[in-house]
């Protein structure tokens, strides 16, 4: 039996009751309004009444809630069902699923689908600040560049591009990247020196703004010289930026094959998406539901609203 015909991709209720089993330990309701715990009664849905599908009332504060109240899903209108099949979607497609795709499947519009995608881009991004690496670990830095930032004068070369730096650790498999607004030492050294704990070995091409980070590190700085078509180093085998570079590679195709443009506003949440599932690929033992679950998980405590930002605010 397919996973896209399990009860909660298609029934509101059993919706409901996946997710409060996610987000709700030992199947306990929450109030997100005063953190009551276990202190809240489920009220029985009536349509006549106007009682929505999953409502709970709090005993303490006597405010009602449903399980997507302080979840990025908070606010919307399109059924959990459906939101839950977006989920599972976006989890499982390597490059991402475009908003008319995703229109489609759902049968929703395209500006619905399109914010519910970023909805689960939100709930993928790791608000953690932790450095990735440690002591023995092997970390890969690079950049890369793509789109067309408009806000900057078209001119050869890559100026007028996005330009991103990626990280990742070859132990954990764990993939970070941000937008950058340039790409030297001024600016790339502090954000790597940041995210890479210090224990750990990184491993660069050889840029010349790399140049000094090997005395931040106590393991050192492997350089590969892509100047001189070197691609891993004869001498030691483990100095290769090859693991950065594949995942900017799945990163590149899905911006440019699935969703083909991106404003400036939003690129780094696109990055979060790409992130995401390569820290939670097959490779790394996270199938395709396990990686949606961690998605919802990651839902709860954020939020995300929609504003016109070219219509002035009253």
């Amino acid at each position: 039996m397919s996973i896209l015909s399990k009860p909660y991709f298609h029934d509101e209720e059993a919706a409901h009751t996946f997710l409060e089993g996610i987000l709700w330990p030992l199947s306990k309701p929450i109030c997100p309004n005063c953190g009551g715990f276990d202190k809240a009664y489920k009220i029985k849905a009536n349509v006549a009444k106007k009682v929505r599908v999953g409502l709970w009332k709090c005993a303490h504060c006597r405010k009602q809630f449903t399980i997507k109240v302080a979840t990025v899903f908070e606010g919307a209108h399109i059924p959990l069902h459906k939101c839950l099949q977006a989920t599972y979607l976006l989890a499982s497609s390597k490059k991402g699923i475009s908003s008319n795709q995703l229109a489609r499947t759902l049968e929703i519009t395209v500006k619905s689908a399109w914010f519910l995608s970023h909805r689960i881009r939100e709930a993928m991004r790791d608000s953690g600040v932790a450095p990735i690496g440690g002591e023995g670990n092997i970390v890969e830095v690079d950049e890369t560049y793509i789109g067309n930032d408009k806000s900057k004068p078209k001119r050869r070369g890559y100026q007028h591009k996005y330009k991103v730096l990626g990280l990742v650790d070859r132990a954990t498999g764990k993939a970070r990247s941000m937008v950058v607004a340039d790409v030297n030492a001024k600016t790339l050294l502090p954000i790597v020196r940041e995210n890479v704990a210090r224990e750990s070995r990184v491993m660069t091409d050889d840029a010349g703004y790399y140049k000094k980070l090997g005395r931040h590190f106590k393991a050192g700085h492997g350089v590969v010289r892509h100047s001189a078509d070197e691609y891993v180093r004869a001498d030691d085998e483990t100095v290769h930026t090859n693991t950065i570079e594949g995942f900017f590679s799945i990163f590149k195709r899905g911006m440019r094959g699935t969703y083909q443009h991106c404003g400036p506003q939003h690129i780094h949440r696109y990055l979060a998406e790409f992130d995401f599932r390569y820290s939670n690929r097959v490779a790394l033992g996270v199938d395709d539901p396990e990686r949606a679950a961690k998605i919802l998980f990651g839902a709860r405590g954020k939020r995300l609203t929609y504003r016109r930002t070219n219509i002035a605010q009253a």
